[in-house]
């Protein structure tokens, strides 16, 4: 009775495993180009990451608890879909001419379908088709090289196992494969996972967020955004707002004890002197050094061209259109901590999702009397508003709750700076 009960609750447990669909995500660009060169991919649910060329598909394996063979991308060997029903593709690289076999096997070893090509080198795609319902082994012998991996069928209608040849693309040089191939590159994904993709394509760079519920295109919305230092900057589109995605870190490093001044030049501290600290979090900055020693609300300051300081009001919509302050903290934080070597905010990083893209991270501040405080802890970002002279609005998140703080501060102190796309 109890072997009945485990071998019922393993069938239920595969049965839903494979009733999860894979999900294909490609990439084309839009605005300033037309073209995505690389994506970077993060599941910040998984907290796991991968770089693919830009004309690559991302392949989505939904299915968990078994020994995918989309984990044998590495070697070469793809599946599709899998779990499959009617038919599935089998891509894999050859390294070197000869020949192979290529063999399925059911879960108990016994052979259901087999085929043995003379395969010159290069990319080759055969279909496995003819299967029912269960786990089967799949094998790719040659003298040069060996593939294995699972596939999983969800047909209940009798078949015969089945090997059919497709395709073959001849290799090529490695550099002109990049260019030219489009890979599938796979992804462990359950769903409901939080991605969050970075497209380049040149000097731009923009920020994506989804969580995959179908087989889609993602359009990347290239914008520049380039300093007087030519550094260039990643944004974000949070409804029909453009934000810089990255804090500012333009100028001339100055001790945290000298004052910002009126020179010709943009001056930035670095988080106790250390320009390593600009590089990671970015520069802090004093509100006249940031506006350029104008006082009107939505000025360029420092800012690239087609862009501006924000406002307070630019800052409350976006809040509001992420939850409020109670809320939108937690949206905006990029995720991981310090301690576990997955980002820049302290334990706990409480409610960190950045299910916007905004990747808020904790540069601290510069305070009136010259030291620095709080790396790590809180990220302060200032607006272009004035409360009084002297005085102006400001943003503060925290590492230990969700909120969007707005507080009043002295424009002496310095904070980070995020720039607002001109309208």
């Amino acid at each position: 009775m109890k072997k009945s009960t485990v071998i019922f609750f393993f069938f239920v447990s595969i049965f839903l495993k494979i009733q999860a669909q894979d999900y294909l995500i490609s990439f084309t660009g839009t605005g300033g180009s037309t073209s995505v060169d690389s994506v970077q991919v993060r599941n910040l649910t998984q907290n796991t990451s991968l770089t693919l060329n830009g004309t690559d598909v991302l392949h989505l394996m939904v299915v968990v608890g078994i020994d995918q063979t989309a984990a044998q991308s590495a070697a070469g060997l793809f599946i599709y879909p899998n779990p499959m029903n009617e038919s599935s593709f089998v891509e894999f690289d050859a390294v070197s001419s000869g020949n192979a076999t290529i063999e399925v096997c059911d879960i108990t070893g016994k052979q259901v379908a087999q085929t043995h090509n003379m395969l010159p080198g290069g990319r080759h795609t055969f279909t496995v088709s003819g299967l029912t319902n269960g786990i089967y082994t799949l094998s790719i012998v040659s003298a040069a090289y060996f593939y294995s991996g699972k596939i999983v069928c969800t047909s209940i209608s009798p078949g015969n196992g089945k090997i059919n040849y497709v395709s073959t693309k001849l290799k090529s040089s490695a550099q002109s494969r990049l260019k030219s191939v489009q890979s599938l590159i796979p992804m462990q994904y359950n769903d409901g996972d939080q991605l969050l993709f970075t497209c380049f394509s040149g000097i731009y760079s923009t920020v994506i967020p989804l969580v995959p519920t179908q087989n889609q295109t993602v359009t990347a919305n290239f914008v520049a955004c380039t300093d007087a230092d030519n550094n260039n900057y990643a944004t974000v589109t949070i409804d029909t707002q453009t934000w810089m995605a990255e804090n500012l870190n333009v100028g001339i490093r100055i001790n945290g004890i000298q004052e910002q001044t009126n020179n010709a030049s943009i001056e930035k501290y670095c988080y106790n002197d250390d320009e390593a600290n600009c590089a990671l979090y970015g520069g802090l900055y004093q509100w006249d050094e940031m506006m350029q020693y104008a006082t009107a609300a939505g000025t360029k300051g420092i800012c690239p061209n087609g862009w501006h300081i924000p406002t307070d009001g630019e800052w409350s919509t976006l809040t509001t259109l992420l939850g409020g302050v109670p809320l939108a903290g937690g949206r905006m934080k990029s995720t991981g901590t310090i301690e576990a070597g997955t980002g820049l905010w302290s334990t706990p990083n409480t409610g960190a999702t950045n299910v916007s893209g905004f990747t808020a991270v904790p540069a601290g501040y510069r305070g009136s009397n010259g030291t620095f405080s709080n790396i790590d802890n809180h990220g302060y970002w200032w607006s272009s508003t004035e409360n009084v002279p002297s005085n102006a609005w400001s943003r503060t998140m925290y590492y230990d709750n969700i909120n969007v703080d707005r507080y009043s501060f002295g424009s002496i102190t310095g904070f980070s700076v995020r720039c607002f796309k001109n309208l």
